[in-house]
């Protein structure tokens, strides 16, 4: 080979060299940017999952508050049904209630008018009844009236004290009992003692136990007794203040309404 054909050679070995030298650069650049954008691309990817995983939490913590919420719902619809079981009844209490106030305002307007037809007639009675404290019966009628016409007093209470009298008055015909108290003669009044047994027999004693009289429901008059009643009428009215013990005596008897 001629000196000229070597140096040839060397000289396309040579630039094949720096071109395979050029190539391999170029290679390496391309694989350099490669990896680069692999890099960025992961760090992108990472970030991303990160975000992903960081909304599946706020999704998982939503999804148990919604839970939550929803059982929370469930138990308060629960809750709700029992109460409005307890207004449906409450309101039939009311309106039970209410049919109840509205049946006693009905019946008031029945009773007070008999009360007062009661009052009438007990008034009627006492004044045709064996006068034995009389004036405390006649004050207990006045109360009723007063009672009657105060507001602050309720129907029942009104009507127990109307029945009240009635049962006081009754006790009368058994009762055996001696007072002190004003005698009215006509002519004259004088304090005496007075004794009555029930409304079989109303007497009364001049406090010198020199007079004595029994009550005449026919006449409406007190009659004077003999002194032969005297000592009668001192030992009834002894065992009507229990000084002495129950014994039988000798008395006139005028019955209520006797003819």
């Amino acid at each position: 080979m001629s000196k000229l054909s070597k140096k040839s050679l060397i000289a396309s070995t040579v630039i094949g060299a720096i071109a395979l030298t050029a190539s391999n650069f170029a290679v390496a650049d391309q694989l350099s940017d490669l990896q680069k954008a692999e890099a960025r691309i992961f760090k992108a990817s990472v970030k991303s999952q990160n975000k992903i995983d960081s909304i599946y939490e706020q999704t998982i913590d939503l999804l148990g508050e919604y839970r939550n919420t929803v059982d929370e719902a469930e138990v308060l619809a629960g809750y709700n049904d029992h109460v409005q079981l307890m207004v449906n009844d409450q309101l039939k209490n009311i309106e039970s209630l209410q049919k109840q106030i509205d049946g006693v305002d009905k019946v008031k307007q029945g009773v007070v008018p008999l009360m007062y037809k009661m009052i009438d007639t007990l008034e009627k009675f006492v004044a045709l009844d064996v006068p034995m404290n009389i004036e405390g019966r006649k004050e207990r009628i006045e109360n009723l009236r007063t009672v009657m016409g105060n507001s602050n007093v309720t129907t029942s209470e009104q009507f127990r004290l109307v029945l009240e009298a009635y049962e006081i008055e009754a006790n009368y015909g058994t009762a055996f009992e001696s007072y002190q108290g004003e005698l009215d003669l006509g002519d004259r009044t004088i304090t005496a003692d007075f004794v009555y047994m029930g409304r079989v027999s109303f007497l009364a004693q001049s406090l010198d136990m020199k007079n004595a009289w029994v009550w005449n429901n026919e006449t409406r008059n007190w009659d004077a007794l003999g002194d032969e009643y005297l000592k009668s009428v001192k030992t009834t009215i002894a065992m009507a203040r229990k000084q002495l013990p129950m014994d039988l005596t000798k008395l006139p008897v005028f019955a209520a309404g006797a003819k």
